[in-house]
């Protein structure tokens, strides 16, 4: 027999939890609802931390966790603070009992970990102006000084980019911790923060049990917000403001989810196999614990069996401080798709090598798919083991970096992509297959001959050895390139030099002696063709068949309107004569290193016939992400809101 739990702001916990007699918190239903129950939480602001005490059993009898249709329900991790006193002018204070935070006081709680490269210390409380967060100052002073910022330095680039909201930057808050009590003091510059909305947050996460293997779990169609979460790195435990907690087969699903401090989504790593040992212990590099926590993992269960398979989907992600989306080794097996993801660490209050949009290692046959990702320090980044991955039909703008793929080793498949930021991608990795994408930005190709990183049996978390990036093993096929003046490295011509074959390889290494030292300096082979270069792209000087017009200008432009985001771009005469064939598990060389095939995750052939409005291909295909792209001006919808 299952039950349906009832949970409302006119509610009381020793109710029976009845849509007639409802609980009056989540938490309450959390420690009733068993495997196939379900939860519905109806109007009104629910400032807790929920924390499901049980696991579904399966796909068909998980446990649900949604809002009451067409309710407005918020889950907070803040509380509203009233009690300011004027200190002078625009600066006000309160003296909080450390006992109102528990044991977990954000204003005392450092941003701290491995990779963290923040050169001020930085604390994971907030403060919270009618929803707009406040900018933290490392004293007191510097509140009587705060400046209206337009522009920034971007850690990434280096380059001087736009501060989002310049409004922001003149509100700011700094906090002194006694034994006793947390004395915040914040400048509210016209604003009564006994009269307006002000919010601290108190809570590290707002869903997201504390315990590991609560399984099965759907959450759906709420708003949640303000969680102190902390640093997530690889080499750490991951919490976010909601999230699995190492687990399997959790679908998060239509909420709206903004202002983690750091993490909102976590489908990652649990803390037993190493915590900060790094920066802690420091001893040994984060490189040498990040391949310690793998192993670690794989001792206490890391298999499909027990962990990951979620799902995330339809959710919009903004205003967090690190990632949307973050997670290692527990986000195996996933998929995540038809989010809207934006607003990630642009207030730039910390700066870390862990910052993206989707920020993701292990990424083992998990499908990344018509994903909306824009106005985000770094949209996805994909790091170690990325393997039986698939990104597709996603589209990526106005980042500072579109994508980065990180010493891993194949197979993975970036298909079907709108890459339209000025700095498109970083390819620090080996067996990939770019095909049918639009790239407009910048493009940096690496190899990484400093560090080893695992790679797998086929659709398994099982190590199956080791290996460097020594550069090369990609595909490029079918790809627009857009070059811009003053832009390095756009298109296909950093793999001048290379092979093309694997057969041509074997034999350049075979004239080499001995074993090692045979393949440290060769590049693997370059696999190019059918790609097209406008407005100074350059091609690769061994691709066979390309379409180089490197005079013409496409005007690309991403717009955002109200009916949803456009895409619009010229092309030269001559664009709708190039037809290809379309890949397929058949016409993909099989990566070297790894010895795998590129295929669906469930071992399948993989056929690339789809474009990113889900139009499906006969045998042929233009170029680039679109099929209904022609000669001359092109005006297109690529995502509806």
């Amino acid at each position: 027999m299952t039950f349906t739990y009832h949970v409302s702001k006119h509610g009381s916990d020793q109710s029976e939890g009845t849509k007639e007699h409802p609980f009056l918190t989540i938490n309450k239903a959390a420690s009733k609802a068993e495997a196939g129950d379900t939860v519905i939480v109806h109007e009104g602001e629910y400032r807790e931390w929920v924390k499901p005490q049980h696991k579904g059993l399966s796909d068909k009898r998980r446990i649900t966790y949604t809002a009451a249709e067409d309710e407005h329900v918020v889950i907070k991790g803040s509380e509203r603070i009233t009690n300011w006193q004027q200190v002078e002018g625009a600066i006000w204070s309160v003296k909080i009992p450390n006992a109102f935070f528990g044991d977990y006081n954000p204003f005392e709680k450092e941003v701290f970990g491995d990779w963290l490269a923040a050169p001020e210390v930085k604390h994971l409380g907030d403060v919270y102006l009618n929803g707009m967060s406040f900018y933290e100052v490392t004293t007191f002073d510097k509140l009587k000084d705060l400046k209206k910022r337009t522009e920034i330095i971007d850690d990434w680039t280096g380059k001087t980019v736009p501060v989002k909201n310049p409004y922001q930057t003149l509100y700011g808050w700094y906090a002194e911790v006694t034994p006793k009590e947390t004395t915040i003091y914040a400048n509210f510059q016209e604003a009564n923060p006994n009269t307006e909305v002000v919010e601290i947050n108190v809570r590290k996460a707002c869903f997201y049990p504390d315990q590991t293997g609560i399984d099965y779990i759907t959450v759906r169609g709420f708003e949640m917000a303000h969680a102190a979460t902390p640093w997530t790195p690889p080499t750490a435990d991951q919490p976010g403001l909601i999230g699995a907690n190492w687990s399997k087969g959790w679908i998060i699903e239509d909420n709206v989810i903004h202002d983690s401090k750091c993490s909102a989504i976590s489908i990652g790593k649990e803390i037993s196999t190493g915590h900060h040992k790094r920066s802690i212990r420091k001893d040994k590099p984060g490189y040498q614990y990040q391949l310690e926590s793998v192993f670690d993992a794989s001792r206490k269960g890391w298999k499909k069996e027990l962990v990951g398979s979620h799902v995330i989907r339809r959710n919009t992600i903004y205003d967090c401080g690190q990632n949307a989306i973050v997670g290692h080794l527990g986000c195996v097996f996933s998929e995540i798709y038809d989010n809207h993801i934006y607003n990630i660490a642009l207030k730039r209050e910390f700066y870390g090598f862990e910052i993206a949009g989707i920020k993701l290692h292990a990424a083992i046959d998990v499908q990344i798919k018509r994903n909306r990702i824009h106005d985000c320090s770094l949209g996805i980044w994909l790091d170690w083991q990325t393997q039986g991955t698939r990104l597709t039909q996603n589209i990526l703008y106005q980042n500072s970096r579109d994508l980065f793929i990180e010493v891993s080793h194949g197979p993975y498949t970036v298909d079907h992509n709108i890459l339209a930021s000025e700095y498109a991608m970083d390819n620090f990795a080996q067996g990939g297959a770019y095909i049918n994408n639009l790239i407009c930005g910048q493009m940096k190709h690496q190899d990484v001959r400093d560090r080893s990183t695992p790679y797998h049996l086929p659709h398994s978390t099982e190590v199956a050895g080791f290996a460097l990036v020594y550069g090369g093993d990609d595909r490029f096929y079918q790809n627009i390139f857009v070059g811009k003046d003053g832009l390095d490295d756009v298109g296909t011509s950093h793999y001048d030099g290379y092979t093309t074959s694997l057969e041509d390889y074997i034999n350049t290494v075979e004239e080499v002696p001995g074993d090692v030292e045979r393949y440290a300096d060769i590049n693997q082979p370059a696999y190019v063709d059918h790609n097209v270069y406008l407005n100074g792209a350059k091609g690769f000087d061994r691709e066979a068949n390309p379409f180089e017009m490197g005079a013409f200008d496409p005007n690309v432009e991403v717009t955002e309107e109200e009916d949803g985001v456009y895409l619009s771009l010229d092309l030269p005469d001559g664009f709708s004569q190039l037809k290809s064939p379309v890949h397929s598990t058949d016409t993909l060389t099989r990566v070297r290193i790894v010895d795998s095939e590129f295929e669906n995750p469930d071992g399948t052939k993989m056929v690339l016939d789809v474009d990113l409005l889900n139009a499906r291909k006969d045998n042929e295909t233009l170029s680039g992400p679109i099929q209904v792209l022609k000669e001359g001006k092109n005006r297109i919808k690529v995502w509806s809101n």
